[in-house]
């Protein structure tokens, strides 16, 4: 299966990255010179990928977006990975595993963002339903600004079944949920093998999933609004982890 990424940073992340198959890389007439753009020419030139120019009217039929930046890059589908293949990364790298489960998260923006806070907290991977949710498609590779071509992502029919693997494997799962009886985020240990699950938008962790969670975590509000967006929320997450591991 072939997709077309678009976009300056995802085109860029993509060739750097080289978990894909790439065939073309369109350039829109006109486009605007920027260190970027040389970048992106160069790294498709040492890999010997064939340059095409679109006017913007075909750039724009070809990508379905006017928001392509002028760069477009004819590429094979994700390459989605295996759960375990993040444990064995963490492994490899000599680190205490970090994994984000995202409980049906439907917007693609909440997912891009959650994405590249993941990847720059040092996550080791990210694990998104097959059903019911945002997968990896151009959209997100946009919106995530590429960062998802560095992080691995396993797609999964059961969320609460890896959720049982991942603490068979010796990781406590925390879910962030405001509900009575949850602590605050600041008062868990993120230091030991962690899961994090992070719920949807509207609905926050389905009942199933709550209940199998170790820990449940909140973060404090004063506001009028009793919610914070689950990209927002699962970033304070995130950089509390980092904190707690000693950010370098």
């Amino acid at each position: 299966m072939r997709e077309t990424l678009y976009g300056r940073q995802a085109v860029r992340e993509s060739l750097r990255a080289r978990r894909r198959d790439v065939f073309r890389l369109l350039l829109a007439d006109g486009a605007v010179n920027a260190p970027i753009l040389d970048e992106i020419m160069e790294l498709a030139q040492a890999r010997r990928v064939p340059t095409v120019r679109f006017s913007r009217h075909e750039m724009e039929s070809f990508t379905g977006t006017t928001e392509h930046q002028g760069v477009a890059l004819e590429a094979s589908g994700y390459p989605y990975a295996e759960v375990d293949a993040m444990l064995n990364l963490a492994q490899v790298k000599g680190e205490v595993p970090l994994i984000v489960l995202l409980d049906l998260i439907q917007d693609v923006h909440n997912l891009g963002s959650l994405i590249r806070t993941a990847e720059a907290a040092g996550a080791h991977g990210l694990v998104i339903q097959s059903r019911r949710a945002a997968g990896i498609t151009p959209s997100t590779v946009n919106t995530s600004s590429g960062a998802v071509e560095h992080l691995l992502v396993a797609q999964v029919a059961n969320l609460s079944q890896e959720m049982e693997h991942l603490k068979a494997m010796q990781l406590w799962i925390v879910g962030l949920e405001d509900v009575y009886g949850a602590q605050l985020y600041t008062s868990i240990d993120f230091t030991v093998p962690l899961g994090l699950v992070i719920g949807s938008e509207g609905e926050g962790l389905r009942r199933l999933v709550r209940e199998r969670c170790d820990i449940l975590a909140s973060l404090p509000m004063r506001g009028a609004i009793n919610s914070l967006n689950a990209a927002v929320a699962g970033s304070i997450a995130l950089y509390e982890i980092l904190r707690q591991r000693g950010a370098a």
